[in-house]
């Protein structure tokens, strides 16, 4: 690699961690307790990922979303595959990611699952059961936890990339808990409409339709279904490197909290979109540095040897993941 070459890259990974610690209102603090390499690495998946939730979240025409989508996906394919496109190495965030998975092996493929998620938030797709929306955070978040553990690494790769998926699932369940009006004000419903059925909600038009205890209860028995998919995916946690564990573990510990405030007090979460304070995430962040989260997994593990791995719902109450 020429010295010019070198100094772009350099640049291309200090892009990706300005927007990951702009953008990453979460997962920067546990990015940031990584050891430099794979801080880089990751901060370019991060990166990339933030790239194609934002076309599906921004303010394009739907038809116009789609389009920037499959350029993404093709700009994708042309990197895993090693292309020599010039395009690549002008893009900023793809050039950072191309070098990163020539040293680590990161699933580039992965992204492909996050932008069919993407393309479902565009169409507008809601879910009748749980398995349909499992399905959907598979992707947009699952994916996420496999690409974070090729950056990781592992010595049972094969072990652990369920578990990386099943705390990807846990993480995405609470964002959709804690943006259940802003989703809605966009036309998106992601709780299941069996779900909602079930507790009387009827289906969920506009914010006006986010009162009653039945809701609140819904709010409850979806943060309980979370807990079962964190207690399955913090498993993966004494699998890995203590800093990476370390990483996984304040990413997990600060939306386990979050998840706990929207449980507690699911009225405030339905009228306001629920964050952490500052000194509350590094507090998470500083306790899973000292190794706390990973002894907590550990003995999340031994008391779970009878869970079986996550697998879809039958539809009834108190089903595992």
């Amino acid at each position: 690699m020429s010295a010019l070459v070198g100094a772009d890259v350099r640049a291309a990974y200090s892009r990706c961690e300005q927007i990951t610690r702009t953008q990453a209102k979460n997962f920067a603090y546990g990015i940031a307790l990584l050891p430099a390499a794979k801080r880089r690495a990751l901060s370019a998946v991060y990166a990339f990922a933030r790239r194609i939730d934002d076309i599906g979240d921004g303010s394009l025409p739907g038809e116009l979303k789609m389009t920037q989508l499959e350029r993404t996906r093709s700009a994708i394919v042309s990197l895993a595959a090693g292309s020599d496109d010039d395009r690549l190495e002008a893009d900023a965030v793809l050039l950072a990611l191309g070098d990163a998975a020539r040293r680590f092996p990161i699933p580039l493929g992965a992204f492909g699952e996050l932008i069919d998620g993407c393309e479902a938030d565009v169409r507008g797709t809601s879910y009748a059961t749980f398995a349909e929306l499992e399905h959907y955070c598979r992707c947009v978040a699952g994916s996420v936890g496999r690409l974070s553990l090729g950056v990781f690494g592992c010595a049972d790769m094969a072990a652990a990339e369920p578990l990386a998926d099943a705390l990807g699932i846990a993480l995405q369940l609470t964002n959709i808990l804690r943006d259940i009006r802003e989703d809605l004000g966009n036309g998106r419903v992601y709780l299941p409409a069996a779900d909602l059925e079930r507790f009387g909600c009827g289906p969920l038009t506009g914010p006006d339709d986010l009162d009653g205890a039945g809701l609140e209860s819904l709010i409850r028995f979806e943060a309980q279904r979370a807990r079962q998919w964190y207690e399955v995916g913090l498993r993966l946690l004494p699998m890995l490197d203590r800093r990476s564990a370390a990483c996984a573990g304040a990413m997990a510990g600060i939306y386990q909290r979050l998840l706990d405030h929207i449980s507690a007090d699911p009225d405030v979460a339905l009228r306001h979109r629920m964050s952490l304070p500052t000194a509350e995430k590094a507090r998470v962040a500083a306790a899973a540095m000292a190794g706390s989260p990973a002894r907590s997994a550990r003995r999340a593990a031994r008391a779970a040897d009878k869970v079986p791995p996550p697998r879809q719902e039958t539809g009834q109450p108190g089903v595992r993941p």
